[in-house]
C-alpha cells in the first residue's frame, strides 16, 4: 500500500520532526511510507499536481494553526481528483476537536489524536488488511463508522520514549543538513501555563542519556547547521539537560543548538558552563510573557523576575550565545499600561531578539476554556490570534500590532542599538516602550505599513522620525546612526542619506592603505594587495562625536574621532589617534 506522510511547513528551511517519528515508527513495525514536505507559500495547485503525481492510497497530513485552513482546502481537492484515497489528518490542531473536524470536513476518512505513532501504525496495518476498504476501529482515532462520527478511546502517549526509532536516516540529513533539523529528549512540560497546549498534558517523558548521546552525535557527524530542541522546557531536569549541555560544549562542530528554557531555573553551575561554550554553540529562547503578577498567576505561571534579570545578565555579558526572549500580548489582565512595564523590563536585558507575540486561542488550552471570563475576541479561524479583551480594546492590539512591525525591522534587525538606546535616553527618559510607540505612531501616519522597507528606506525613516520630533538631537543622531551602520551587515549598506565623510578623506586614506608598517599599527600582518580588497575588508570613517567615549560612558562628547573598521573580524572595530603620515 503507499502510503505518503506530508504537510505544510511554514517555511521551506523549516523541517518537520513529527512526520519522520511517524515514517520511523511505522517502518519499525513494517510498514513503509515516504515523505514530501510543502510550504503555505507553494499554491493549492501545484501541491495538488505533485501528490497526485506520487499516487497514494493513503495520506496522513500533520496539521496546525498555520497550515490548518490550507491543509483543508487541499484534502477537499484530493477527494475530487483522487476520491478512492484514504485520507488522515493529525496534529495539534485537529486533535482537540476530531468530531467537529469530520462533521464539517466529510473528506476526512481518519483523524489521528494527541502523539500518533502507535495510532497510525496501527490504523495503517488495519487498512493494509482490508486494502482501504471498510473502517478501522483503532484506539486513538476518530471516523465516521455506518454514517456516524465515532472516536475510538482518548489520544494517546509513548510510556518509554526510548521505544521510538531514531528519526532521521543518514542519507536524508546530507540532503537537508543546512536546514532546520527538529529535535526533542522529552516530552510534556512540568508546567501548566494556560495558554499552551502542554497544559493539556501531565508530566515529562525523557529519552535516556545515552540514546541523546548518539543521536546528537549523528547531526554532528553530518555537520548540520542548527538542531532546534523542540521539549517545551529543556532545563525542567538538571540530572537530564546539564550533561547534554557539557556533551555538546565539548563538541568541535559548526552545529547551532537551540533551546527553550526557563531561565530561573539555572543555578551557577549552569550559568558557567553555558558562558563558557563554544561561541555561537548555543541558541536560548526565554518565555518570558509577562512581567505582571496578577497576570502570570491567571495564566497558572511562576517567574522569579529577579532571578530571570540577574541569570539573563550574567549569560548576555559573555555574548557567546543569542538570547531570544519572548512576550505574549493578550493575556489576562494585562492592560496596555501593564504591557508596556513587562515590554520595559525585558528590553532592560538587551536580548539579541525580544520576540513581541499575540495570543492565540489554542484549542485544548486553558485560556480558551476561559474565554468568557475574560470577554476575549479572536478570529474564528486559525491561528485564532485574539482581536480584544477586558483589558485592551482593538485599538490597543493594533497599535502593539504596528509596534511589533516597526519593533523588528529595528531593534530585531540588531541594526540600530547604538542610536535608538541613545534617542531612548535623551528624548524618552529611559522609556524604551514609549520609544517604540511614539516609531509606530509615525508609522501608520506615513502609511508605511502598506509597503514592503529595505534596510536603507529603515535609516531615512528614522532619520525623518527624528528630524520631525527632535531636530536638536539630529547630528548626534546621525553620527550613531553611522556607527550603527558600520558595525551591521558587515558595513554592506551604507545610506547616501547619512553625511559620510570618507570622500574628502581619500588623498589621506590612500597614503594610509599604501603604507604597511602604518596600518600594521592597527592590522597586524596587513599587506596591501588591491584598492578592491581594501574597500571590501576594511573602512575608515570620521566621526564628529567621541564614539569610544560614549560606549564607555554613556556621555556624548563633541569630538573629531576616527575608527577603523575589521570586517574580517566581524567589523570590530580600532580607534585611529590621527592621518598624519606615520614617522617609523
Amino acid at each position: 500500500m503507499r502510503v505518503l506522510l506530508t504537510t505544510l511547513n511554514a517555511k521551506y528551511v523549516h523541517t518537520s520532526l513529527a512526520l519522520r517519528n511517524l515514517q520511523a515508527y511505522c517502518h519499525k513495525d513494517g510498514i513503509d511510507t515516504s515523505i514530501k514536505e510543502y510550504t503555505i507559500n507553494q499554491g493549492l495547485s501545484q501541491i495538488l499536481s505533485d501528490i497526485y503525481r506520487q499516487d497514494p492510497e493513503v495520506i496522513g497530513i500533520a496539521c496546525y494553526i498555520w497550515n490548518i485552513n490550507m491543509v483543508i482546502d487541499l484534502c477537499s481537492l484530493i477527494k475530487k481528483v483522487m476520491p478512492e484515497t484514504v485520507v488522515i489528518l493529525g496534529g495539534p490542531e485537529v486533535s482537540y476537536d476530531p468530531a467537529e473536524v469530520l462533521q464539517n470536513n466529510p473528506f476526512i476518512d481518519y483523524v489521528v489524536m494527541g502523539e500518533g505513532e502507535e495510532s497510525l501504525s496501527e490504523l495503517l496495518r488495519a487498512l493494509m488488511r482490508s486494502e482501504g476498504k471498510g473502517i478501522a476501529a483503532v484506539s486513538g482515532t476518530a471516523c465516521y463508522d455506518q454514517g456516524q462520527i465515532t472516536v475510538h478511546g482518548q489520544s494517546r502517549t509513548i510510556a518509554v520514549l526510548d521505544d521510538l526509532p531514531f528519526a532521521y536516516q543518514v542519507d536524508e540529513l546530507k540532503e537537508i543538513k543546512d536546514r532546520i533539523i527538529y529535535y526533542e529528549t522529552s516530552r510534556g512540560c512540568p508546567f501548566s501555563c494556560q495558554y499552551c497546549l502542554s497544559s493539556a498534558t501531565v508530566g515529562v517523558r525523557f529519552y535516556s542519556l545515552q540514546r541523546i548521546f548518539a543521536d546528537l552525535q549523528t547531526f554532528i557527524d553530518q555537520d548540520v547547521r542548527q538542531v532546534k530542541f523542540v521539549d517545551r522546557t529543556f532545563n525542567t531536569r538538571k540530572e537530564h539537560y546539564l550533561p547534554i549541555i557539557r556533551f555538546l560544549s565539548q563538541q568541535n562542530c559548526r552545529t547551532n543548538f537551540h533551546f527553550e528554557i526557563a531561565a530561573d531555573l539555572l543555578d551557577e553551575e549552569a550559568i558557567a558552563l553555558l558562558s563558557a561554550a563554544p561561541s555561537g554553540r548555543f541558541q536560548l529562547e526565554i518565555g518570558v510573557q509577562s512581567t505582571h503578577e496578577p497576570t502570570l498567576e491567571a495564566i497558572c505561571r511562576h517567574n522569579d523576575w529577579d532571578k530571570i534579570q540577574k541569570n539573563v545578565s550574567a549569560l548576555r555579558q559573555n555574548d557567546n550565545m543569542h538570547l531570544h526572549l519572548d512576550l505574549i500580548v493578550g493575556l489576562p489582565y494585562e492592560t496596555l499600561e501593564f504591557f508596556s512595564r513587562s515590554f520595559n523590563d525585558v528590553y532592560s536585558l538587551q536580548p539579541h531578539m525580544l520576540q513581541i507575540g499575540f495570543l492565540k486561542m489554542l484549542k485544548g488550552s486553558g485560556v480558551r476554556h476561559s474565554d468568557q471570563l475574560h470577554d476575549y475576541v479572536y478570529t474564528d479561524s486559525a491561528p485564532y490570534e485574539v482581536l480584544a479583551n477586558r483589558y485592551l480594546s482593538y485599538g490597543e492590539v493594533r497599535e502593539l500590532q504596528f509596534l511589533e512591525e516597526v519593533f523588528n525591522l529595528t531593534y530585531n534587525s540588531s541594526r540600530f542599538h547604538t542610536a535608538l538606546n541613545w534617542l531612548i535616553k535623551i528624548a524618552f527618559g529611559g522609556n524604551a516602550f514609549s520609544l517604540y510607540h511614539a516609531l509606530s505612531s509615525c508609522w501608520e501616519q506615513k502609511e508605511m505599513n502598506l509597503l514592503s522597507h529595505s534596510p536603507k528606506a529603515m535609516y531615512e525613516f528614522l532619520i525623518q522620525f527624528c528630524r520631525e520630533l527632535f531636530p536638536t538631537h539630529l547630528n548626534t543622531f546621525f553620527e550613531l546612526l553611522k556607527f550603527d551602520a558600520l558595525t551591521s551587515d558587515g558595513g554592506t549598506i551604507r545610506p547616501e542619506v547619512l553625511p559620510w565623510n570618507y570622500p574628502a578623506m581619500e588623498q589621506d586614506l590612500g597614503a594610509f592603505w599604501r603604507n604597511e608598517a602604518w596600518v600594521g599599527n592597527y592590522l597586524p600582518n596587513y599587506r596591501f594587495t588591491s584598492w578592491r580588497e581594501v574597500k571590501r575588508s576594511y573602512q575608515v570613517e570620521l566621526f564628529t562625536i567621541n564614539i569610544p567615549e560614549y560606549l564607555r560612558t554613556g556621555q556624548i562628547e563633541q569630538q573629531n574621532t576616527t575608527l577603523l573598521f575589521n570586517y574580517h573580524r566581524d567589523g570590530l572595530w580600532t580607534l585611529l589617534p590621527n592621518l598624519v603620515p606615520y614617522q617609523p
